[in-house]
């Protein structure tokens, strides 16, 4: 079971990634046609816009699952190197059981709402022209704070947590 999960884990991981990099090509080539068409042509698309803005929202939301899975998060202890080997997998078990999934479940639970609003009204942009489907960048929120405690979990199972 514990193979299972851990395989599943690398498998969200994987198609986090593959997210992630798509929304970073996608924001890289609407900022160059931005700049193209309103330097180059003197017109812009309000929805080109938004499109960026939406992919650099993902991008941005996946990137903390995506840190934490690879050891990237920021560790503040000033003692820890002082302390006894054991020390460091205790801590990351008491801060995914207390900090971690408390928190990020807190963004599922508050956030919960707002995206079933947004998909019940298919929210679209603010911008007057702007590009519908805001609705789908709001659900990558609760994604990634799920996806959070899965990969918190798998590096506690895994012993990398650091």
């Amino acid at each position: 079971m514990l193979t299972l999960f851990l395989a599943f884990a690398r498998w969200l991981d994987r198609l986090t990634l593959w997210a992630a990099m798509a929304a970073t090509g996608v924001l890289a080539l609407m900022v160059l046609v931005n700049v193209v068409l309103r330097y180059g042509f003197g017109s812009g698309s309000i929805g080109l816009q938004d499109l960026a803005a939406y992919a650099f929202a993902v991008l941005v939301i996946l990137s903390v699952p995506l840190c934490h899975a690879r050891g990237g998060h920021v560790r503040v202890e000033v003692i820890s190197e002082r302390l006894p080997a054991a020390y460091l997998p205790r801590a990351d078990a008491l801060a995914w059981a207390l900090f971690l999934v408390p928190v990020f479940g807190l963004i599922v639970w508050a956030g919960w709402g707002d995206v079933v609003f947004s998909w019940s009204i298919r929210e679209g942009s603010t911008n007057p022209g702007g590009l519908g489907g805001q609705y789908l960048v709001k659900a990558v929120l609760p994604i990634a704070a799920v996806l959070m405690a899965v990969q918190g979990l798998a590096a506690l199972l895994r012993g990398n947590a650091a």
